[in-house]
């Protein structure tokens, strides 16, 4: 009788589970989606990515040509312009002065800084939480902003719009195959688990010091 092994991408899933969930669960993350926040609540988290993906998409260029990471990086995902051009559409030509990164922000780039580079398998571990993240979830709080506050790809949410990606459905289950397809013993697949929880750690310490940003409702006005 023969075991069938779990697909790796399905083990990633599974692990991260109740972390995606912890992310998704933030205030800040459902006031987006609701329209509740005004632009600076929605501009203060375009410069919050505007530094992670500095930390993530510098890592990227270091690992192309690596034989394990490098079939992950690709042109298509990268969000860096966007995110130039998003943060210039909300602050003006002096966004770089205007942009503050929380603490929490700042713990998350320097942890990217530090194992990227170095490590294949949490590279891709951070390469995996963010892209696909954006390519899901991602795409519905772009179509939210485009409801609530007029923001198009052209215009302050260029970051949730992929040009280059026809079809993001097929584009993550190719990504998905990539993962499965990785040359990885059993201590390289922890060392990625393990990294995934990582980021979705970091990811969640990010959107919850935004919470400050959010209305108080009618009923903490009153208490």
């Amino acid at each position: 009788m023969s075991l069938t092994r779990t697909a790796f991408s399905a083990e990633l899933r599974a692990a991260s589970r109740e972390a995606h969930q912890g992310a998704e669960s933030q205030r800040y993350v459902s006031a987006l989606i609701a329209g509740e926040l005004d632009r600076a609540g929605y501009a203060a988290l375009v410069a919050q990515h505007h530094v992670i993906y500095e930390a993530l998409e510098a890592a990227a260029e270091a690992m192309r040509r690596d034989p394990l990471a490098g079939p992950f990086v690709d042109d298509a995902l990268t969000r860096l312009p966007a995110l130039a051009a998003d943060l210039e559409f909300l602050h003006g030509p002096d966004w770089r002065a205007r942009i503050e990164p929380t603490p929490a922000t700042l713990s998350y780039a320097g942890r990217l800084r530090a194992v990227c580079a170095g490590s294949p398998e949490r590279f891709i571990a951070h390469h995996y939480t963010r892209y696909l993240g954006d390519l899901s979830g991602g795409l519905y709080i772009g179509r939210s902003l485009a409801r609530h506050h007029g923001l198009t790809g052209d215009a302050g949410a260029a970051f949730y719009r992929f040009d280059r990606i026809g079809d993001p459905r097929a584009y993550k289950d190719a990504y998905r195959a990539r993962l499965d397809d990785l040359p990885l013993d059993g201590a390289g697949r922890a060392t990625l688990r393990a990294e995934v929880l990582v980021a979705y750690r970091h990811n969640t310490e990010v959107l919850a010091a935004l919470s400050h940003l959010v209305p108080a409702t009618d009923a903490e006005v009153a208490a």
